[in-house]
């Protein structure tokens, strides 16, 4: 009778604290339990365990699967293949039962989020299990279609695994997972700093000992003696080239200087050769970067803003124009523009010399009051008499391939009337988080703009945000935490728009707002009519851009 109540003791505990082996230690210490105890937990860890999980079609079609007890692949597209045949329609249960197994999903839009499950597995924890892998997969997929799923298909396995290990559920969420998932590290972060430090002093060293090994040719040069590492055969000659080469590969480019140019060693120069090597080199590097190698960098030097410009249009004339424009504004949340100021400018290039000497006619159609100033070398008495730009002294000609600022103007106000894109962002709070209402208005009808992007920040860890309405198209960046609202045109025939949205979070996560375009229109409508010839008034063909750009655009 006692080894009979044993025995029914040990299953039900086997059964239900399986993952909690370490808690079958209080268990009478007797060969019998201990014998059964192992049996029943063997038995149980079969029984109760998370067998698959995945994202598939509604027709059953595997995009993604992550087995985590050993099953073939033919197991699993058949239990997926079935799993769409066993649904009933118009039930609200997120469930279905085989003989074998449970299915439990949740539909993605067009796709399902199934895991299989062992029938006598604890429903509630299948369910919240379920609700983080949902949470999971809009975090590494911008949109639940077929194509997204696929190109991230590894970054979601990963996840997956943070999630469930031998079956059983992780104690984990979902700001763990992202943090996991990165894989960042401290010490990785300390023995980068710590290398790059000792790479910069080695370099620092080298340029050091390469700046002493010049100062003694050049000293051995005016002295007429014979400079280090030259005085010899081959040997010296080996040390003289491995100088040059630590001069011309570690030492920075010098400021020229007035002193003469000292004499060089006669023989062949090696100088064309290694200038040609370090160009091979340099696209090698070039290569590498543009797939997708990450490249250490061997010196401080930066990509400049110029190296980041826009090319200039192909088809231009020998007189060119571009008139650009740039916004800063800045906007309370409940109204009132704190500060908008528009910088503009037209730039002049003469290509060639025969339309040196020419004059610009300027249509100033502006009634915001802007301030235009002209360049010190323009006749300004000319602009403000006839609105045309002209040298001070009419002989001259302007530079030829150089682009020159002939006028410019600001804008600076708080007029709210001349905002040209009004935003209007309004969270409020409900029982799930905040419902999140953002619009748009065109108040400038004459512009065009183009690619419009309206950045609203979101809370991090708490998954994508629900969208409701929506004009346009939105993305959600899970690594900046940023929802953008992307507008293709926004125009008179599209001048108002909203989006709305449900998130967790406080209305204060919403903010700051911003926006950014391009527009290929003028704010200030100040614009080239035409261009003429000095003598004679013969008029000259030219092109023109013209943009306007967003240099700071937010709602704070």
């Amino acid at each position: 009778m006692h080894v009979l109540k044993l025995r029914v003791w040990t299953y039900k505990l086997a059964f239900e604290l399986t993952p909690f082996r370490s808690l079958f230690f209080f268990l009478p210490k007797t060969p019998l339990s201990v014998r059964l105890v192992d049996l029943l937990f063997c038995l149980a860890v079969h029984m109760f365990v998370l067998l698959a999980a995945a994202v598939c079609t509604k027709a059953g079609k595997a995009i993604v699967s992550r087995q985590f007890v050993e099953m073939t692949r033919t197991r699993v597209e058949g239990l997926l293949a079935a799993f769409p045949k066993l649904m009933n329609t118009g039930k609200q249960h997120t469930f279905v039962e085989t003989e074998s197994v449970r299915y439990v999903y949740q539909p993605l839009e067009k796709l399902y989020m199934v895991l299989v499950t062992t029938k006598n597995s604890n429903i509630l924890e299948d369910l919240e299990t379920l609700r983080l892998f949902s949470r999971v997969i809009p975090e590494y997929c911008r949109v639940l279609e077929e194509g997204e799923i696929s190109d991230h298909c590894f970054d979601l396995i990963f996840a997956f695994d943070e999630i469930v290990a031998l079956g059983y559920r992780e104690n984990v969420n979902l700001a763990q997972i992202r943090t996991f998932t990165e894989m960042d590290s401290h010490e990785e972060k300390v023995f980068r700093a710590v290398r790059e430090t000792q790479e910069r002093e080695a370099k620092a060293e080298m340029r050091r000992k390469a700046k002493e090994l010049q100062q003694a040719r050049r000293d051995a040069d005016r002295s007429g003696k014979k400079s280090p590492g030259f005085s010899g055969g081959f040997g010296s000659m080996s040390s003289s080239s491995n100088a040059t080469i630590i001069t011309d590969t570690l030492m920075e480019p010098e400021k020229p200087k007035a002193s003469p140019v000292p004499a060089r060693a006669s023989g062949p120069s090696k100088a064309l050769k290694l200038s040609a090597r370090g160009k091979e080199v340099d696209d090698f590097v070039d290569k590498l970067k543009s797939e997708g190698q990450v490249i250490m960098p061997t010196s401080g030097k930066r990509p400049t803003e110029a190296s980041k410009s826009l090319p200039s249009p192909i088809n231009t004339e020998s007189v060119h124009l571009r008139c650009e424009e740039k916004i800063s504004l800045t906007c309370g949340r409940d109204g009132g523009l704190q500060n908008m100021e528009v910088l503009g400018m037209i730039t002049l290039r003469v290509a060639d010399e025969k339309n040196g000497r020419i004059r610009l006619t300027i249509n100033n159609g502006d009634k915001k009051g802007v301030q235009l100033q002209t360049h010190p070398n323009v006749d300004k008495k000319l602009f403000t008499t006839d609105s045309v730009l002209g040298l001070k002294n009419p002989d001259k000609s302007f530079p030829l391939n150089n682009d020159v600022g002939v006028l410019k103007w600001r804008l600076q106000t708080t007029d709210e009337t001349l905002i040209p894109l009004t935003i209007n962002c309004w969270p409020s709070e409900s029982a799930t988080g905040c419902d999140v209402n953002i619009e748009y208005e065109l108040q400038e009808e004459a512009l065009e703009l183009n690619d419009v992007v309206i950045s609203i920040p979101v809370p991090a860890g708490v998954g994508a945000p629900v969208i409701g309405d929506l004009d346009g198209e939105y993305r959600h960046d899970s690594r900046r935490n940023v929802l953008e609202w992307c507008l293709p045109v926004v125009d008179v025939n599209n001048k108002t728009g909203s989006l709305e949205f449900s998130v967790a979070g406080q209305p204060n996560d919403f903010f700051p707002v911003n926006v950014s375009f391009i527009s290929k229109g003028n704010y200030c409508d100040i614009t080239v009519a035409k261009v003429c010839q000095v003598d004679g008034q013969v008029p000259v063909r030219f092109s023109s851009e013209t943009s306007f750009l967003v240099d700071k655009y937010e709602i704070l």
